[in-house]
């Protein structure tokens, strides 16, 4: 492992503790479907160019092929661990749930919970193995991740009964909800303790709960079916004072204030759709923010110029000196390549501004 990454790694707990770090962490996530729909090496090409961003990086050779998630193949229904069926149309994009296991409450009276000392929920998982590889992690001076599968708890109830079901459940304070809710919450309890037991520094809770408008769940029903979840969730890991990380994409403005109470170290959150001055004045200088860069107006349909300008205003309005800014952008097909190099440029020159 070479000593960038090695500093990269600490640097990130810097920038989440508000302990001045060197310069802003950047992650720039190309999905797995951008190597099918840009012109061949064209992005090994920019990720060559991009030291900063790609520390490391090695060109792979002719006969690469993306290892697509197994939720994320065309044409292949996935079956997940809790008997949820996912379907895509595009290699590398993540599918929908198409078949949920308990549409019907009938069938929740044979129904059984995935075991978590076999899988995560998505796949099976060798937990010994994955405990050794931690502990390499640990030797080499690395940051050690883990975390909850993304959606693992609203959504993944959406993925069991469907979404209108759920709503319909909350709403009628169905007492079969609240038993899979338990049992939903003991399987992923299970799972976060398996990362607790591997030192973690940092424990993610992903889960989009937002819409361009508001989120998808209102604040009352949040409050009193998934909340006390969330926060059961995280006390493990605020026990251990291990980092706690929230993510959710979409409009989170109304439930923000509760995601964040079970002891949040960072939040991952978009910035267009919740705003940049919003989410300045509401955490800037207080909780680190993971800003996820906009992928659908700016980068997508606006121009270089106007990119460099956007990752500009958000380093300047939430960034400070002692930390709590950490960005990251997910790249997906349609996004010009002048506004793909336009936006690693950006981000590697502003990385550096309270340097």
């Amino acid at each position: 492992m070479s000593e960038s990454l090695i500093h990269k790694d600490r640097n990130l707990l810097k920038a989440i503790y508000f302990e001045r770090p060197d310069y802003i962490p950047m992650t720039f996530h190309i999905n797995d479907a951008c190597y099918a729909a840009y012109p061949e090496d064209a992005l090994f090409d920019l990720m060559e160019e991009h030291t900063f961003l790609f520390p490391g990086f090695t060109r792979p050779g002719n006969d690469f092929v993306p290892d697509f998630l197994p939720n994320a193949r065309a044409g292949k229904p996935y079956t997940d661990s809790f008997g949820c069926v996912w379907i895509t149309l595009t290699d590398g994009i993540t599918g929908a749930v198409k078949n949920h296991p308990l549409e019907d409450w009938e069938a929740f009276k044979t129904y059984k919970m995935p075991n978590p000392q076999k899988c995560n929920g998505m796949t099976e998982v060798d937990w010994e193995m994955e405990k050794q590889k931690a502990r390499g992690e640990k030797e080499a001076g690395r940051v050690v991740v883990g975390g909850l599968r993304h959606g693992h708890t609203f959504l993944q109830l959406c993925d069991i009964r469907g979404y209108e079901n759920l709503i319909y459940d909350m709403a009628e304070e169905d007492p079969n909800l609240v038993k899979l809710i338990e049992q939903l919450e003991e399987f992923n309890l299970a799972i976060v303790n398996h990362y607790i037991d591997m030192d973690c520094d940092i424990i993610t809770y992903a889960e989009d709960l937002g819409m361009q408008h508001g989120p998808m769940i209102s604040p009352d029903l949040f409050k009193r079916f998934i909340k006390p979840s969330y926060e059961r969730l995280m006390k493990p890991a605020r026990d251990r004072n291990v980092v706690i990380h929230m993510h959710s994409d979409g409009d989170i403005r109304l439930l923000v204030d509760d995601l964040i109470s079970g002891g949040v170290n960072a939040i991952n959150l978009q910035d267009m759709v919740n705003g940049i001055d919003w989410i300045a004045e509401k955490f800037a200088g207080r909780v680190c923010v993971d800003l996820d860069i906009d992928r659908a107006r700016i980068t997508a349909q606006g121009t270089p110029a106007e990119i460099d300008k956007l990752i500009y205003e958000e380093v300047t309005k939430i960034g400070r000196k002692e930390g709590g800014l950490t960005m990251i952008y997910g790249l997906y097909p349609n996004v010009p390549l002048e506004n793909v190099k336009a936006l690693m440029d950006a981000m590697e020159k502003y990385a550096f501004h309270f340097s």
